[in-house]
């Protein structure tokens, strides 16, 4: 089973569903503002990926986290941060069978595919 996470107005998001159905590869999309996520999906994440990948410090919304929240990141603040701020994530997250892909390259999906 394949699921694409994001959120659908993400460009990036937009490029990896693009590319998924012009190869015809049926995927479940399942968007994180609508469906939510919950503290085993992004625990199943983490302990497959690190926090340091998920996590995307280079966004808005990091940026307007106060420096006490971004100050002294372990694990479980970055988990609960991400909870709290499904935008934080870095987009899409492709799980394949379990096999998780952060990200979206035609290349990269190209070798994945």
């Amino acid at each position: 089973m394949i699921t694409l996470y994001g959120i659908p107005n993400c460009n990036t998001v937009s490029k990896a569903r693009k590319w998924l159905t012009e190869n015809n590869i049926d995927y479940q999309f399942h968007n994180f503002k609508k469906d939510g996520l919950n503290q085993q999906i992004i625990d199943k994440w983490v302990d497959s990926l690190g926090w340091e990948i998920l996590l995307n410090k280079r966004g808005t919304t990091w940026r307007k986290l106060s420096d006490e929240i971004k100050a002294d990141i372990d694990t479980k603040k970055a988990v609960s941060i991400m909870l709290e701020n499904t935008s934080i994530i870095k987009r899409p997250v492709l799980d394949l069978n379990d096999t998780l892909h952060i990200g979206f390259k035609a290349e990269q999906y190209q070798e994945i595919f």
